[in-house]
Order: structure tokens, then sequence, then C-alpha cells
């Protein structure tokens, strides 16, 4: 009752209130969920001696973690937002086999995962550019990560589903015990054990494991609305293909991430000669670059509940009061991080304990790296709203368009013209770029979904007796 009552609630109450409701933890969960990230290297970047090298290891290592967080993704963030459509359309039942055929999915990939990872980490580590000097601690944190591989993929695969009900708070409890067990962890592994950087892997390996406990003894609650049936383990192909179709945009953000990354760290190991300052800088402005999208990002996805249960019930006109509102809070919170990038940078080489000649390559390019930040309202938030939409391939378009289309090219070329500098540069002009476009985009396509959305509804009121 509890559960019907919460998810009900999604069409019922003020917006104001359920965007609250729903993006508050949803922004706060990845504010958290950046602490995985960011929290190892810190303390790495802090270890005597090696945190340089051992900074820099950890980026190049960086894209690869972001590969078996975009398989997560592919089905969290593909199947929630199908399981809430179907929820708003009152088929409670399609929405378990969602859940159910989510489960299995996010099992397989995490078994095909960790075998790669175990196997051809070293040789990933040497494809991604890593600097010779940085070896050595970029296998060891790879190796003890990718024996938790499993674990990542229930935490981040599943939790969408939690969201998906409504139960936002629940959601943010499940990275919040994760992160604040990791930020425990770290300096009593890395340093009172003695482990160094193996011991900032498997502080984050045990964090996750406790995380993915946690979300699987959601579900045999009473008030999930979802529920393990082996019965339905074995998913048509129809609901898996539907999945992958709407979790296609999440997975290409977050495998473009990665594949960025590879570009920035093999051209700056050409450009700069292999010097490891310039990669620990770029892990350092990356780092950065998360500060802003995973908030934003949880933003987009919070809402996406709200957005697709009305969607799924017809209803335009609250989900066009959640746009506007989801747009703005957006808009302000890009520009301040934006306005913080360009005026004050060094503030993030501090936070990473940055050398000398490391924090004068982030004051240096920092203002540019991050020029395109403040159009991340768009790329970052509402390019979710899509998603929630269920619109795949103008998703997916705007996907690729940022990193894909425009960053990787730029980052390829400009440095010919301008040397290790058009490394930097890239990523600002590219976000840039595809910001205008994705906010022309949505301003002018959600309109004209929505009006079809209650055209396809209206028909079906009048003519019932069609039916598939």
């Amino acid at each position: 009752m509890e559960a019907k009552r919460e998810t009900m609630n999604l069409g019922t109450a003020p917006v104001g209130r359920l965007v609250a409701k729903l993006a508050i933890p949803a922004v706060v969960a990845q504010i958290i969920n950046l602490l995985y990230n960011l929290v190892d290297r810190m303390y790495v970047g802090g270890i005597e001696g090696i945190g340089t090298d051992a900074l820099a290891g950890l980026g190049v290592v960086l894209p690869i973690t972001l590969i078996v967080s975009a398989f997560s993704n592919l089905v969290g963030m593909g199947g929630a937002p199908l399981a809430s459509i179907f929820l708003g359309e009152k088929k409670r039942g399609d929405a378990e086999k969602v859940f159910n055929a989510g489960l299995v999915m996010l099992t397989f990939f995490g078994v095909v995962l960790t075998v790669a990872v175990l196997i051809a980490g070293d040789a990933l580590i040497r494809l991604f550019g890593s600097p010779d000097s940085a070896f050595p601690y970029a296998s060891e944190y790879l190796f003890v990560y990718g024996t938790g591989t499993i674990f990542v993929m229930l935490s981040l695969g599943l939790n969408p589903f939690i969201t998906a009900q409504g139960f936002s708070f629940t959601s943010m409890a499940t990275v919040a015990i994760g992160a604040v067990l990791n930020i425990g962890f770290d300096p009593l592994f890395i340093f009172a054990f003695g482990m160094g950087v193996k011991g900032a892997a498997l502080a984050t390996v045990l964090s996750q494991a406790v995380s993915a406990a946690w979300v699987m003894l959601f579900f045999f609650r009473r008030k999930s609305q979802f529920r393990f049936r082996p019965a339905f383990f074995r998913a048509a192909p129809k609901i898996v293909g539907r999945i992958l179709l709407l979790g296609l945009s999440p997975f290409i953000m977050s495998v473009t991430e990665s594949a960025i990354q590879i570009v920035f760290n093999v051209n700056l190991r050409l450009w700069s000669g292999g010097n490891s300052d310039y990669t620990a800088a770029l892990t350092i402005m990356l780092s950065a670059n998360q500060m802003v999208c995973m908030p934003l990002n949880g933003l987009g996805t919070g809402v996406q509940p709200l957005v697709s249960y009305n969607y799924g019930a017809g209803n335009s006109a609250r989900i066009r009061k959640a746009i506007k509102l989801v747009a703005i809070i957006a808009l302000c919170g890009s520009t301040s991080v934006w306005l913080l990038s360009l005026l004050a940078p060094q503030v993030y080489g501090y936070m990473f304990s940055a050398s000398g000649p490391v924090m004068a390559l982030v004051r240096k390019y920092t203002p540019f790296f991050m020029m395109g930040t403040i159009f991340f309202f768009a790329q970052m938030t509402l390019q979710n709203v899509f998603v929630a939409l269920n619109q795949a391939k103008i998703s997916i378009f705007l996907a690729c368009l940022r990193k894909v289309i425009l960053l990787i090219p730029l980052c390829f070329l400009l440095p010919y013209a301008m040397g290790v500098d058009g490394v930097f540069f890239s990523e600002g002009i590219a976000d840039i770029a595809a910001g205008v476009v994705t906010a022309t985009t949505f301003f002018v396509m959600v309109p004209r979904i929505l009006k079809k959305r209650e055209g396809i509804l209206l028909q079906t009121a009048a003519v019932p007796e069609v039916r598939e």
C-alpha cells in the first residue's frame, strides 16, 4: 500500500515538491558518488614520494572504470525509465519484467567484464597512454578494482529501479553508505596498513560490495513494487531490446567519457614528451569537470520518474512544469561552477595536493578546459529528459555529439596548430558547440513530442477497442 501511494503521487502531488523530493536526493547521491572517484585520487595524490605518478596512474585507470559503469548505466538508466512508463500506464507486470530482465543483464555483464579486466588490464593500461612511471600504480589499482566489478554493476545498475518507484532517499542512501565507508577505509588501507594504491582500490571494492547488498535487500522489502521473480529471468527479446535502446544514450555518454580520456592521455603523452605532470594536471581538470557533470546528471536522472510516469499517463502540463523548474536550477548550478573555474582554478589544484609544476598547469589550462561548462545545464540535465520521454534516437545523437563528433576530432587536430595547448582547448570548444545544439534541440523538440503523445492518447481513448 505504501509503495502504491508513493508511485501514485508522481501523478498527483505538486510538481515543485516532487522535483525537490526526487531531484535533491539524486543530486546528493551523485555528489556522494563523485567521492568514490575523487577521494581515492585525493589520498593517493598525497602519498609521499610517489603522489604525482600514482595520481597519473589513477587517471589512466579512470577510463576503464567508466566503461564498467557504462554497462551498469546501459541497463539501469535504460530499464528504470521504461519501468516508470509502464507504471504510469498501469502495467505493473510489464514493469516487473523489465526489472528482472535488468538483473539478469547486469549479472551477465558483470561476469564478462570481470574476466576482461583481470586478463587484459595491463594491456589496456598501456594502450590507454600510461606514462612509464605511472604504470605500476595503475596496474595495482586496476587488478584489485576488477575483482569487485560485479558489485559495481549491481549497485549502480539496480539503484535506478529504486528511484523509479519514487524512493529517492533510499536510492541516495545506497550511494551514501558506500561513499562513507570508502572515505573511512581509504586512509586506513592506504596509510595505516601501508597498502598504498592497492589499499585505495580495496577500499572502493569493499564499499561497493556493501552498497550492492543494500540495493538487493531493498527489493525484498514489502514497499517495493519490483520483486525478484525467476519466472521473469528469461526475458522476451523485445523487452531486452527496449532496455538496450533506451539505455544506449547514457551508455554512450559514459563510454565516450572514457574514450575522450583515453584520447587525452594518448595526445598528452605525444605532445608533452611523456611528462606525467601533464597527465596528473589533466586528471585534476577531469575531476573538476565531474564536479559539475555528476550533480547536473543527478538532477536530470532524479526527475526522470516524474517525467516518465506522467508521459505514460499523458499529463503534459506536469511535465512542462517539471522541465521549466529543472532547467532553471541546472543553469544556476552550471553558471556557478563556470565562474569558479574561470576566476579561481587553483582551488582544484589544492584539493588534490598538486605539486608546484602540476599546480602551474592547472592554473594555466583550467579556464580554457572548463570554459564550456556553463552549457552543461543542457548537455547533462536536459538530455536526460529525452530518455525519460522514451526518445532514444534523439538522446543517442546528442550523447554522440559532444564527444564523438566534436571533442575527439578536435583533440587530435588542434595540437597540430597549438601544440599541447590544443588538447586542453578542445574540451571547452566542444562543450560550447554541443551545449548550444542540445539546448536548441530540446526547446524545439519537446513541445512537439508532448503534443504527439497527447494526440496518440486521445486517439486511443476515442477507439478503446483497438489493441495490439
